[in-house]
């Protein structure tokens, strides 16, 4: 049994990755802010945290990851702001990371978007702009930081049912990019049981490649 931090744990790809993990075996932590939202953690199996990530300091963060063996990284600041955009999407992000090192848990996994890049090319008079930046800087902050990182890029998220396949895309890729929710929470199960799927950056939408194995 492997024990795992979700952050962003009432996310709707949180809370699926929380009960197949618990369904695994595994134990689940999820970071919440708001109390309300133990409910629907507890209903996966998950143990719920109490924690504003983004008034949380590295120490904080550093005592929720004691004794864990990954992090996962799926909270958002939901766009609309875009100074908490910055305050979550990055620089709460980056004090993940840091505070994944003080702990001494190496398996960081971070739920980032298709064609996340410093070279994503949305102007900065579109409101996307700031998520677009936020993101793809986190994404290149963590590839430096020395951890066992994955980041997974899913595509237009849905509601659908899993297909349990998805086709890997490129940087660039501008076709269709509908990508299940719970594909997504099946990526982040399959790559926390890869060590092959450490040190990549995963592009993804829902396809013809079957999830199960794809890093054996």
């Amino acid at each position: 049994m492997s024990k795992y931090l979700i952050i962003g744990g009432h996310g709707k790809v949180a809370l699926l990755a929380s009960e197949l993990l618990v369904h695994n075996g595994h134990a689940v932590a999820s970071l919440i802010r708001n109390p309300d939202h133990r409910a629907g953690v507890e209903g996966t199996g998950a143990t719920p945290l109490l924690l504003d990530i983004e008034q949380a300091s590295e120490e904080d963060l550093a005592r929720a990851m004691e004794g864990m063996d990954g992090v996962v990284w799926s909270a958002g600041a939901g766009g609309g702001n875009p100074a908490r955009t910055r305050a979550v999407d990055y620089e709460a992000a980056v004090r993940s990371m840091a505070a994944a090192k003080a702990a001494g848990v190496s398996r960081y996994v971070m739920v980032s978007y298709l064609n996340s890049s410093l070279d994503h090319g949305v102007p900065e008079d579109n409101s996307f702009y700031h998520y677009a930046q936020a993101k793809a800087e986190a994404d290149e902050h963590l590839r430096g930081t020395g951890l066992d990182y994955t980041i997974l890029g899913p595509g237009a998220l849905t509601l659908e049912e899993p297909t349990n396949s998805i086709t890997v895309r490129e940087i660039g890729y501008e076709g269709p990019s509908d990508t299940s929710r719970a594909n997504v929470a099946r990526m982040i199960v399959e790559v926390l049981a890869s060590p092959n799927a450490i040190g990549k950056t995963i592009g993804f939408t829902d396809g013809e490649t079957p999830i199960e194995g794809l890093f054996s």
